[in-house]
């Protein structure tokens, strides 16, 4: 059994920001997860990130995990399974002290005095008929993933903000046509709606959605609920994130109507010594650098809570 003073679950944009900023206040820290740099790591160019004018994703998520590690993080790539309550023997509950966290993975049990949740979100699904049979036979989650297999050949984006402005530009660099159906109208940030608007290979469809994806052994047509098909090879799916608020849940952390994290200014959740940042929370903006400024906050946040509470363990 290792102990820490602060443990991370989640390795993204987020996660690694927390973790190297809690190394950096001298917090012995853990950081957990399955995705190192997480799913920034899909998206093809990031041109919002203060400082640096354009970055492609994957350098962007890596960067900032082997930050994390330069300044003496331990990681663990792999699933946090469970989170529970440390025991607590009757007298230090009586001297004040607080009980530490107890997070299990596949390769062991790690105490923390102070957990950070960063665990991040998924891609929500269309749930038609079509989307579950042909997933990688022509559906997908991630045009930076699978773009370079549709050369040459006609596609679509489902989704209306800028996750599907972006897909569809970086899709038209391989793609002989892009289609973006959206349910209401496309909204993405108005350099990137002009970018889309000026390249003759996409076409945009408002207020059109997609009932059915068919096709046999892959993925060959659409059909929409106004009854209009369209011959398409591969439906790239950017229709929003949902949390992956489970394990906090499981803990008794307060989520609120979207299963999302509540958190506070100082990223502190309704649970002594646990803290929440980036999507899996409950802030209405979600971005890359949004999330690592809220992950920041809460090392800052859990140094002083440690400065000021005694934690047994």
């Amino acid at each position: 059994m290792e102990k820490y003073d602060f443990i991370v679950i989640g390795a993204g944009c987020a996660g690694a920001s927390g973790a190297m900023y809690a190394s950096r206040l001298n917090l012995k820290t853990l950081m957990i997860g399955e995705l190192p740099g997480g799913l920034i790591t899909t998206t093809h160019l990031v041109e919002n990130w203060p400082g640096i004018k354009a970055i492609s994703g994957p350098d962007l998520g890596f960067n900032l995990v082997d930050h994390a590690l330069a300044f003496g993080v331990d990681f663990k790539n792999e699933r946090a399974l469970s989170i529970e309550h440390a025991p607590i023997s009757a007298e230090d509950k009586a001297a004040g002290k607080k009980s530490a966290y107890i997070v299990k993975s596949a390769s062991g049990e790690y105490w923390g005095k102070t957990v950070l949740f960063a665990t991040g979100s998924h891609h929500r699904h269309l749930n038609c008929p079509g989307e579950k049979e042909f997933e990688n036979k022509g559906v997908s989650y991630c045009a930076l993933c699978d773009g370079a297999f549709y050369r040459d050949k006609i596609v679509c984006i489902v989704g209306s903000g800028d996750s599907a402005a972006k897909e569809a530009l970086l899709l038209s660099e391989h793609a002989a046509k892009v289609h973006v159906f959206s349910r209401t109208t496309l909204h993405p940030e108005p350099i990137n709606l002009q970018r889309v608007k000026a390249n003759a290979k996409i076409e945009c469809h408002d207020k059109s959605e997609i009932a059915a994806i068919l096709g046999d052994t892959k993925v060959t047509k659409v059909k929409l609920k106004d009854g209009r098909e369209f011959n398409i090879d591969g439906v790239f799916i950017a229709i929003g994130l949902l949390p992956h608020s489970d394990l906090a849940e499981s803990l008794g952390v307060e989520l609120n109507e979207k299963k999302e994290i509540k958190i506070n200014r100082n990223s502190e959740t309704s649970l002594p010594g646990i803290f929440g940042a980036g999507d899996v929370c409950d802030t209405a903006f979600k971005q890359a650098i949004t999330g690592s400024a809220e992950a920041v906050t809460a090392s800052y946040w859990a140094y002083e809570y440690l400065l000021n509470q005694q934690v047994a363990i």
